[in-house]
């Protein structure tokens, strides 16, 4: 919940002869690397702050360079890092939308008063998301009729009851 940093990229591998990297970006929309010239690196449980030059931007793939990585051997090392940006730098969401990062761990209930335990994933299906609860004791989909109320920064999901009835998946 409310995650201090958010990764919004992997480095797949490295791009020319340069030190230049390949980017697979974990976010929806890829043109957020327009302009970034600040991120956080995240590799074996370390955050370090560097900085970037986004050189190309498609929507599968992002071409950028980090400064002090000049050669295809330092850029190699950095497969399988994040590319990450801190709450202040991260793009502002629409009404009704949650960073996937601050839902999980929330406490879910639904408006009669019943709980049903830690939303533990979000499966992003295409037409909406689907809430897990439990590892898999409960399948919700992220519906408005079904969501009353999400609460991120006090890690609480409250589902609308008739709803949760309607199109909720239990696995009892």
């Amino acid at each position: 919940m409310n995650a201090a940093y958010y990764r919004i990229g992997v480095i797949v591998r490295p791009h020319g002869v340069h030190g230049a990297l390949k980017l697979d970006p974990l976010t929806d929309d890829s043109k957020r690397f327009r302009g970034l010239t600040e991120a956080f690196l995240e590799m074996h449980g370390d955050m370090r702050p560097v900085q970037l030059c986004v050189t190309s931007v498609a929507p599968d793939a992002v071409i950028l360079s980090i400064a002090g990585i000049e050669t295809p051997e330092q850029a190699n090392a950095l497969r399988g890092a994040y590319v990450c940006v801190d709450r202040a730098h991260a793009v502002k969401l629409p009404e009704f939308t949650y960073f996937v990062t601050d839902l999980i761990g929330c406490e879910t209930f639904d408006t009669d008063g019943n709980a049903y335990g830690t939303l533990t994933n979000v499966f992003e299906t295409g037409a909406n998301d689907v809430y897990e609860i439990e590892h898999g004791k409960l399948l919700v989909p992220a519906l408005k009729k079904v969501l009353s109320s999400v609460d991120t920064e006090n890690g609480r999901i409250v589902f609308d009851a008739e709803g949760l009835k309607e199109v909720g998946l239990f696995a009892d």
